[in-house]
């Protein structure tokens, strides 16, 4: 595996130390550079409780965090578009992190990757234990 783009359920069960999380972010870390998007630091901290704000800024810094720019913004758009075309509706937030991975050639970790349907995405699902399995 390569340079990873962690979605935010991974971090979320990272956070409430979910078994096998911890043995996944320290494998994913061995395997590449682990990167957010700004929309997945966004989300963790809108639902952050106050007590849990010294471990889940800790862990921000241990991330690399990819900001939205233009043109991660308008892939994100065309996302929303193409797909909405053939009856699927991505959220935004979604759209996004994908456009993120995609636009940086990272891979995906996720626990939805249906949410992810987007051919050209390298997704990974991990599953409760935090195993992970590559999207066929």
């Amino acid at each position: 595996m390569s340079d990873s783009l962690l979605d935010t359920s991974i971090l979320i069960r990272y956070l409430r130390k979910t078994p096998g999380y911890l043995d996944l972010m320290h494998q994913l870390d061995l395997a590449g550079e682990l990167h957010i998007s700004a929309m997945t630091r966004l989300e963790i901290v809108r639902g952050m409780r106050e007590h849990e704000r010294p471990e889940t800024f800790s862990l921000f810094d241990s991330l690399q965090t990819v900001p939205v720019t233009g043109k991660i913004a308008d892939l994100a758009g065309e996302l929303v578009r193409s797909w909405r075309a053939r009856g699927a509706n991505l959220g935004d937030a979604d759209a996004i992190i994908a456009a993120t991975a995609i636009h940086h050639r990272l891979a995906l970790v996720t626990t939805n990757a249906r949410h992810f349907p987007m051919p050209e995405l390298v997704v990974f699902q991990a599953d409760e234990e935090g195993a992970l399995t590559s999207r066929a």
